[in-house]
């Protein structure tokens, strides 16, 4: 074995992964700066450009997957990129609820299902709609002053009552997973505890 050459091979790996990890580190923190960006944006009603803020957002993304998915995989599951994916889907949903749209699933947004249905920023996500929701029901005027508002309060209605369905639903299914897993870890720690042979009656 020639040291010397096997030595130079595992520098250029390493040289690789961390040229690779710069890259796709970057493209992480464009996509979550141009998303928050995208975010404040909406707020103040300028959609034009926070769809221009979310598309940048979107191919860095694209772009940090390219540079280590393939060749770097435990680059990109160290957890940044997937960052950058909670955040632009944030800004996804965030424009959808604002504008009355459909809400978008992973696929359209081009991220992972775990990021997207992250549940303590699906719990934030849900109080900023019903602050929004409880603004929009104040404004009690006549809608040829409001421009039919009461139609808009109508629909936020609807898509609060649906996702606080939607999220309540995950939070159960959540809980109840938990409580299993750690009913199991305290049966299986008990002293005395012995797994059932099927073919052998129990003691």
């Amino acid at each position: 074995m020639n040291l010397s050459e096997l030595s130079a091979a595992f520098q250029r790996s390493f040289e690789e992964t961390v040229a690779a990890r710069d890259k796709a580190l970057g493209a992480s923190r464009q996509s979550i700066r141009a998303s928050a960006n995208g975010i404040r944006a909406i707020h103040r009603g300028e959609l034009d450009q926070a769809h221009r803020l979310m598309e940048q957002s979107l191919a860095a993304i694209r772009a940090g997957r390219d540079a280590v998915r393939e060749a770097h995989p435990g680059v990109y599951f160290a957890g940044f990129l997937q960052d950058a994916q909670k955040e632009y889907a944030e800004a996804r949903i965030t424009e959808a609820v604002v504008t009355g749209g459909e809400l978008p699933g992973p696929e359209e947004l081009e991220v992972e299902i775990p990021p997207y249905l992250e549940l303590e920023r699906s719990e934030r996500i849900l109080s900023t709609m019903e602050d929004i929701y409880y603004l929009l029901v104040s404004m009690d005027y006549p809608d040829a002053i409001t421009g039919n508002l009461r139609r808009s309060t109508d629909v936020a209605r609807s898509l609060l009552e649906r996702t606080r369905g939607d999220l309540s639903v995950a939070l159960v299914q959540r809980n109840l997973q938990e409580a299993l897993e750690t009913g199991l870890t305290r049966l299986e720690g008990s002293p005395g505890t012995h797994r059932l042979d099927p073919g052998r009656p129990p003691p």
